[in-house]
């Protein structure tokens, strides 16, 4: 009888380690995720499932949460409330190819001239690209904040490049604004036209800090074309919603 119960414990006893060792990973595994957990709390941008705040710094997913903002209005405007944006709603504008069933102003904005109108995710990723970048940059490249951007115009009922035939323009609806300068708050001017060719040795601030803030763009735009794209965009960035930044063109 003696023999039968040791050789039974035998058999039994292997299997203690092998529990203890399921049940530490088990453990390990909660730990890991408690921490995951605690991390996308503490960094909602890199969180899926976290709701969209332009206040937060880019992450892994601003480019689709930006992208999921086309076709949303409502959502949209949800994304510029809680980002305490403050904006202005119009009614829609129908005309054919350029009927415009999304449109705001942006209120509290340094663009010049005033009030231009927008589509929303035009509205939420210019004003995350300003308030996030373009204000770093001046600031860390130019030793200045900036105080107006000036722009083109957002809204054109055109075909691309005024041509008689072929795609219809972004800004046929509004989809799209046209930046030229940017002043600084101590008086100076950062034109495209003027400044992009300058740094072509990489020794100007100016053109450094307009080559950067038009490589930041691309993340808040699904296009960004600069004069590096061709001699119509010599004197604009031209910024638009109409692919998503993840997988845009930026050029």
């Amino acid at each position: 009888m003696a023999k039968a119960s040791k050789a039974r414990a035998r058999r039994i006893s292997p299997t203690f380690p092998a529990a203890d060792g399921r049940l530490a990973l088990l453990l390990a595994a909660a730990a890991m995720l408690l921490g995951a957990r605690v991390w996308l709390a503490e960094n909602p941008q890199h969180n899926p499932w976290a709701s969209l705040d332009l206040r937060d710094p880019h992450g892994l997913f601003t480019g689709a949460k930006l992208a999921s903002l086309r076709g949303d209005i409502p959502a949209c405007h949800a994304v510029l409330n809680r980002s305490e944006v403050t904006f202005t709603s119009l009614e829609p504008a129908i005309d054919g190819e350029c009927a415009r069933p999304d449109r705001v102003i942006l209120g509290d904005t340094l663009l010049v001239p005033a009030d231009p109108q927008m589509t929303c995710p035009v509205a939420a990723g210019l004003s995350m690209w300003i308030d996030q970048d373009v204000q770093r940059l001046a600031r860390d490249i130019l030793g200045s904040s900036v105080i107006r951007v000036e722009q083109l115009g957002t809204y054109s009922c055109r075909r691309m490049y005024g041509a008689p035939g072929g795609d219809w323009s972004e800004h046929a609806t509004g989809n799209a604004i046209d930046i030229s300068a940017f002043i600084l708050a101590d008086g100076r001017q950062i034109s495209l036209l003027e400044d992009w060719e300058a740094g072509s040795a990489g020794d100007n601030a100016s053109a450094r800090f307009l080559r950067e803030t038009r490589d930041s763009a691309c993340r808040s735009f699904g296009t960004v074309l600069s004069p590096d794209y061709n001699a119509a965009h010599a004197d604009h960035f031209h910024l638009d919603q109409a692919r998503s930044p993840d997988r845009g063109i930026c050029r």
